[in-house]
C-alpha cells in the first residue's frame, strides 16, 4: 500500500491548458516589453552620453588641442545623448504591440 493520492486518468482538462497558455502569453508579452532593444540601446546611449559629456566639459586645453581644437568628447557625448533620447522617445511613442488573442494565433490563412 502506498500513500499516493489517485491520479486522474485523463490528464489536464482543456480549461487548465487554456489557463496555462494565457499565463505564459502574459509573461511572454511582459518579457518582450522589458527586453525591447530600443530600451536597452537608448538607456546605454544615455548613460554613456552623460559620462562622455561630463568628460568633455572637464577636458583640459591640452586634450582639446590634441584633437585640433575640437572638444570631441563634448560633441560625441551630446550626440550620444540625443541618440539615446531618440530611442527612448521612440519606445514611448510606439510601444510594442500586445500579442494576438489565442483564438487568432492558432488559425492559419488558407491559400486560395
Amino acid at each position: 500500500m502506498t500513500d499516493e493520492s489517485p491520479r486522474p486518468e485523463h490528464g489536464p482538462t482543456e480549461r487548465d491548458v487554456q489557463r496555462e497558455v494565457s499565463e505564459l502569453e502574459g509573461k511572454s508579452a511582459t518579457a518582450a516589453r522589458i527586453f525591447d532593444l530600443r530600451r536597452i540601446i537608448g538607456g546605454l546611449f544615455v548613460v554613456y552620453g552623460i559620462i562622455v559629456t561630463i568628460t568633455g566639459i572637464t577636458d583640459s586645453q591640452a586634450a582639446i588641442d590634441k584633437a585640433e581644437g575640437v572638444n570631441i568628447n563634448l560633441w560625441t557625448g551630446i550626440g550620444m545623448l540625443i541618440l539615446g533620447v531618440f530611442f527612448l522617445a521612440w519606445l514611448k511613442l510606439r510601444p510594442t504591440p500586445p500579442p494576438l488573442p489565442a483564438e487568432d494565433a492558432g488559425e492559419e490563412d488558407p491559400v486560395h
